[in-house]
């Protein structure tokens, strides 16, 4: 073999090697089979000539060997997917700082949406109790000497509610006065027979409605029922409630109205529209003995009292 012909061979060959490191698997050419020493071998790659290299990750040898390396470098993506670990493996390996848990409890929540069946007074889903006694058992339950609370130091007799036991209408006040205390029935006295004209201006009689009080005994000086005998005497009011059903419950006063619906909002900003108590309409406004000391509130409890009337007219 003359000496230039050895030269183009290894000039080939040095090429070969070069364009198989770029992926380059087959050649149109036959090639002899030459040795190239080790030596050479060095000195061929130090002379290769600078390139760009893609940014490819390094595949460590450890890897499965890629069974067609020009399309690694054509699709370098496929291949760096392709040894990304799977999920389960990274879910498995993860080490939170904090429990899942806590990190649950961290996260911003979804405000709840009011419940609509929600009103101010409670669940106005739920319905009144049913009830198997009589009004005449909670009376004789009651009793003529209630000792229940502080109210029976001074009174003279406990003031039952009255009226008509199967009534569409009841009306509700805070507690007897002196002239109830004396005859020891419900609105009695002049606020009494304002309420009558009320009732009587809607188109009813007093026998047809029913009437009573949250508290059955005079507070000294007429002065509000405390938290305390409230709690003593309202749970018959209620059971009384639960007997009757009536349609409309008409609560008279700021006192009457907090008390039956458990809200500190005022009569004023709450009259003349209609709440729910256990699925009963509940009518607030004023109490008749505010309307003797305050005439000019009438015509706004004569609109409230309408609302009434044409509500019970509606269920005819």
């Amino acid at each position: 073999m003359s000496k230039d012909l050895s030269k183009l061979i290894s000039e080939l060959r040095e090429q070969v090697l070069y364009m198989q490191e770029l992926g380059v698997t087959s050649l149109n050419a036959d090639l002899p089979e030459i040795e190239v020493a080790e030596k050479s071998q060095t000195k061929i790659q130090s002379s290769k000539p600078e390139y760009i290299v893609p940014d490819i990750p390094i595949i460590q040898k450890s890897e499965p060997k890629v069974e067609n390396p020009q399309s690694a470098i054509r699709n370098p993506q496929s291949q760096i997917l392709s040894r990304l670990p799977k999920l389960s493996d990274i879910s498995a390996s993860v080490e939170f700082k904090k429990p899942v848990q806590s990190i649950v409890e961290s996260m911003p929540k979804k405000p709840v949406e009011p419940n609509p069946t929600e009103t101010l007074f409670g669940d106005i889903s739920q319905t009144l109790p049913e009830s198997n006694e009589t009004l005449g058992d909670i009376h004789r339950e009651i009793g003529p000497d209630c000792p229940r609370c502080t109210l029976c130091e001074n009174r003279k007799q406990v003031v039952n509610s009255t009226g008509n036991p199967t009534a569409k209408l009841m009306f509700i006040g805070e507690a007897p006065g002196a002239d109830e205390d004396t005859q020891g029935k419900p609105f009695v006295g002049r606020a009494g027979q304002l309420l009558n004209k009320i009732i009587e201006a809607i188109g009813m009689k007093r026998e047809e409605v029913f009437i009573g009080n949250v508290n059955r005994c005079r507070p000294p000086q007429n002065r509000q029922p405390l938290p305390p005998e409230v709690a003593a005497c309202k749970p018959f009011l209620l059971r009384e409630i639960s007997i009757v059903r009536p349609k409309v419950i008409v609560v008279l006063g700021n006192t009457a109205c907090q008390n039956l619906l458990d809200t500190k909002v005022g009569i004023t900003k709450i009259r003349g529209e209609f709440q729910d108590y256990f699925g009963v309409k509940v009518m607030p406004t004023f109490h008749p003995a505010y309307l003797l000391r305050d005439p000019s509130k009438k015509r706004e409890t004569w609109e409230d009292m309408k609302k009434v009337r044409d509500y019970l007219s509606s269920l005819e």
